[in-house]
């Protein structure tokens, strides 16, 4: 095959792999439409195997990260934690809607600010959908914060979302740094997420919440899970400030609590084995692999060079411009993917720091456009079909519109006051 060739079947493979992850066609599953995908640019000889091999290895830290968080959600689903925050919540709502939604965003904005908005998706998820039972609302104008808090409060800190590191690289910026960059920009997502977000869940906020009558202390293996989730959070923002990968510090933290809490409740590990979502980690290394090809082809590294000189002549411009591109690309191919080759592109083109910054809010905000923008969004639609709740593209992106253009408006207009002229 002729270069062009290569590099057009590359690129229809990494198109096709990806409409299935956002489809679904017959309902399978999103991973076997980024393996299949993978696989086939391997057989077709347009990736060597040893290429693609590498390509799955960096996303080493992910797996870790993810495998951690998610035995640290399915051990404090299994032991009650969720259903006794969920009657707390409840309680403290004091039979508001309203009040309940605004609890749920701001525990959603915390858990994403010291966990991730990974953590978010798999952790208050089913929570929030706990919760809703207690209160005997409808559950969904509820979960969709965990979807779209998990975006917008994603670059508050940089462990706030793994893809935060990724961008940055080497190159990430101190902690004070970090907030001086962000800091406006984030709380501008957040207040504009939660406005719009409250405006098109109006019709449903004016349910009454049930009453909560006496409740059940909560077990020994729930204290110690959460005691866990907390000791986790705080290794993750100990890592993140001496510049550690956030992968292996989650593993062993997620293992650990695990291990304490069936011991403690003398119980196997085979239910909390069985109902992690396992899949999730086939769907990332299938993602990286199509990333390398698209690597290949060379339209990255041009991308670099067009960026380099755009940053040079006009800043400003240039990030409006990049975040807004990286948050519309991001809603069509996964911003996973997206952030693999944003990452790609800066580390090539040395971008000042207020144009990396945009492309990060496009990569972390934009996402709030689709339901499968994100993989956060579709760890959280993984935790929605395990409560036997759907969401469909069409109803999400109702409330998408809505929700992620001003948001991005407003945090990359915060963002660039404070670049340089």
């Amino acid at each position: 095959m002729s270069e062009m060739t290569v590099h057009l079947a590359t690129w229809a493979i990494a198109g096709l792999a990806t409409l299935g992850v956002i489809l679904r066609p017959f309902n399978w599953p999103e991973y076997i439409w980024a393996v299949a995908g993978a696989a086939l640019l391997m057989a077709l000889q347009l990736l060597p195997w040893v290429d693609a091999l590498a390509a799955a290895e960096k996303g080493t830290d992910v797996y870790f990260f993810l495998i951690g968080m998610m035995l640290l959600a399915e051990v404090a689903r299994q032991e009650g934690l969720f259903d006794w925050l969920a009657a707390q919540a409840v309680r403290l709502a004091d039979n508001s809607a309203k009040r309940l939604f605004l609890i749920i965003y701001i525990v959603g904005t915390v858990v994403t600010v010291f966990l991730s908005n990974d953590a978010t998706a798999v952790v208050l998820t089913p929570a929030v959908y706990a919760a809703t039972r207690a209160a005997k609302v409808e559950p969904l104008p509820y979960l969709f914060i965990c979807a779209f808090i998990a975006n917008a409060a994603s670059f508050v800190l940089p462990i706030s979302n793994p893809a935060n590191l990724v961008l940055f690289g080497a190159k990430m910026p101190a902690l004070l740094d970090w907030l001086r960059l962000f800091a406006l920009p984030s709380l501008a997502a957040i207040v504009a997420t939660y406005l719009a977000l409250r405006f098109t869940q109006r019709r449903h906020l004016d349910a009454e919440v049930a009453s909560i009558g006496t409740l059940d202390p909560l077990s020994l293996g729930g204290k110690f899970a959460g005691a866990g989730i907390a000791v986790t959070a705080v290794v993750l923002i100990a890592a993140s400030a001496l510049g550690r990968d956030l992968g292996l510090p989650t593993f062993v933290a997620g293992s650990l609590v695990t291990l304490l809490v069936l011991l403690v409740a003398r119980q196997s590990p085979i239910p909390i084995l069985k109902d992690v979502s396992w899949s999730v980690l086939p769907l990332v290394a299938g993602l990286f692999i199509l990333v390398e090809g698209l690597n290949r082809t060379g339209v990255l590294p041009a991308l670099a060079r067009i960026l380099k000189e755009s940053a040079a002549a006009s800043p400003q411009t240039t990030s409006w411009v990049s975040g807004v591109a990286v948050a519309i690309g991001s809603n069509l191919v996964n911003n996973l993917p997206m952030g693999l080759m944003a990452a790609t592109i800066n580390q090539a083109a040395d971008l000042p720091a207020h144009v990396t910054a945009a492309i990060l809010i496009g990569v972390d905000l934009g996402p709030n456009l689709s339901v499968t923008g994100s993989l956060a969004t579709i760890l959280w639609l993984i935790a929605l079909r395990r409560e036997s709740e759907n969401v469909t593209i069409l109803q999400f992106l109702k409330v998408g519109l809505v929700v992620m253009p001003p948001a991005l408006v407003l945090a990359l207009a915060a963002l660039l006051l404070t670049a340089p002229a």
